[in-house]
């Protein structure tokens, strides 16, 4: 028997004022939606095993039934998956943000939610210019992009972009888990710096500044991996 998952992923919400305090879930036209709720019965689940921060990809997982505790390899490695890269062994993916940084803070982690199209030319700028044969820069979609460092050492705290909004980015620089990924955490450091020269004033970042648009004039890696053995 084949089945369908549907999941709300980010669907939660808060009610807004100016909805007479409904969500935007609560607020809108969804029969069919509506019909199936009807059609079935709710539930609660736990998605997110203990010890692991709440994630979609950790609950996505989770659903599918995967032990997490001996498959997950961060969101890199299904980021790579997803573009149809296949990670070699050595390889370390990261999740590969372009984000906002104004007056030294994280504006915000989607770069303005900046198009594929506009992306694409300042991943490949950034290829041509950082990228060599140890360090591959993927595009992927609108702010959500990929890197690849060969032998590169996972073991590394990154912080999502998404959950900084407005701080400071030097104290949120990479930091190395253990002794053996300093060198690794000292080079994704110095691509993030690299970057944000090269983008300051690349052409794409130009145009949207004079359009009122946030600028991608960073990268942010974050949720590094290996090839997960599923």
């Amino acid at each position: 028997m084949q089945h369908i998952i549907i999941l709300g992923d980010g669907m939660a919400d808060r009610p807004v004022k100016s909805l007479n305090n409904k969500t935007l879930l609560q607020h809108a036209d969804i029969p069919y939606m509506d019909m199936l709720a009807r059609m079935g019965c709710n539930g609660r689940l736990a998605t997110v095993p203990e010890g692991f921060h709440p994630g979609s990809e950790i609950a996505n997982l989770s659903i599918l039934g995967y032990d997490l505790s001996n498959v997950y390899e961060g969101r890199g490695s299904l980021e790579a998956a997803s573009m149809g890269i296949e990670l070699q062994p050595g390889d370390m993916a990261a999740r590969c943000n372009l984000i906002c940084i104004e007056d030294g803070k994280i504006k915000n982690h989607s770069a303005g939610h900046i198009s594929t199209k506009e992306a694409d030319v300042l991943i490949k700028y950034l290829q041509d210019n950082l990228g060599n044969d140890s360090i591959y820069f993927h595009t992927g979609v609108s702010y959500r992009h990929l890197l690849i460092i060969k032998g590169g050492n996972k073991h590394l705290h990154c912080t999502p972009p998404h959950d900084v909004p407005l701080q400071e980015f030097r104290p949120l620089l990479v930091k190395a888990i253990q002794p053996e990924a300093e060198e690794t955490a000292s080079l994704v450091n110095q691509l993030i710096l690299q970057s944000q020269e090269l983008l300051r004033n690349h052409p794409v970042n130009r145009k949207r500044i004079s359009e009122g648009k946030d600028p991608a004039n960073s990268i942010w890696p974050w949720s590094p991996g290996y090839r997960p053995q599923m």
